[in-house]
């Protein structure tokens, strides 16, 4: 009786948790969309070109929200409605496709292209790894995260260095951060969809919500760093 109960209820939480993930995984990929039309419409337009980079003072406001939207979201997200969550989800997304046009006008179509194909490849090669391993990930993942904040620093150390060899070593450290961050993030948020409460409809878009921040992000940084180790400049 009590193996049938513990059937019975790990039945139930693989069940939820495949629910929770297919909404994460649907509304992260509502975000790339979103973020790629718009990044694709700003660098084709010259009057939202002038719009978004036209002032320096319009550029920092810009990076600022880009910033700033994402721990706006994480902080508050138990106290929004899934109508507030999702306006700024999209809003971000939105916010990030201007924010990244310039990408399309920096780097070659072909580059980019070949950037977010090997990108895709490699979050989903992680993500399926982040969800059929038994092996416990906290610690790999405590450690990439020790490593974004490294990475952090030396970017902003770089910036006033403008070295092209701790950029390139900065690059091959992103996309090994991300890439594990990737595996770390699915199995964290597979483990908490497992007992997210099927019954809250409410709950469970906030949760799938801020999962789908939590990728998206994984994602945009992976892409990010990999253009700038394989890509070619116009």
């Amino acid at each position: 009786m009590e193996t049938l109960r513990d059937s019975t209820s790990s039945a139930r939480s693989l069940s939820v948790a495949s629910i929770f993930m297919r909404q994460v995984y649907q509304w992260m990929t509502v975000g790339l969309l979103v973020t790629a039309g718009t990044a694709y419409f700003v660098a084709t337009s010259p009057m939202m070109l002038s719009f978004v980079f036209g002032s320096s003072f319009g550029v920092i406001i810009l990076a600022i929200a880009v910033f700033v939207l994402p721990m706006v979201l994480m902080g508050m997200i138990s106290r929004l409605s899934a109508a507030a969550a999702t306006a700024i989800f999209v809003i971000y997304s939105m916010l990030m496709g201007a924010f990244l046009s310039s990408v399309l006008l920096v780097y070659t179509g072909t580059s980019v292209m070949q950037a977010f194909v090997t990108c895709a490849g490699m979050f989903a090669g992680m993500s399926i790894y982040g969800t059929v391993t038994k092996r416990d990930l906290t610690g790999m993942g405590n450690f990439m995260i020790m490593g974004l904040i490294g990475i952090i620093i030396a970017m902003i150390v770089n910036f006033f260095l403008a070295s092209s060899m701790l950029s390139f070593v900065i690059s091959i450290l992103g996309v090994i951060i991300f890439t594990g961050l990737t595996a770390y993030d699915t199995q964290k948020l597979r483990q908490f969809g497992a007992n997210a409460p099927l019954d809250d409809a409410t709950a469970i878009r906030r949760g799938a919500l801020l999962g789908a921040l939590t990728l998206y992000l994984d994602f945009i940084n992976l892409f990010l760093m990999l253009l700038r180790l394989i890509g070619d400049r116009r």
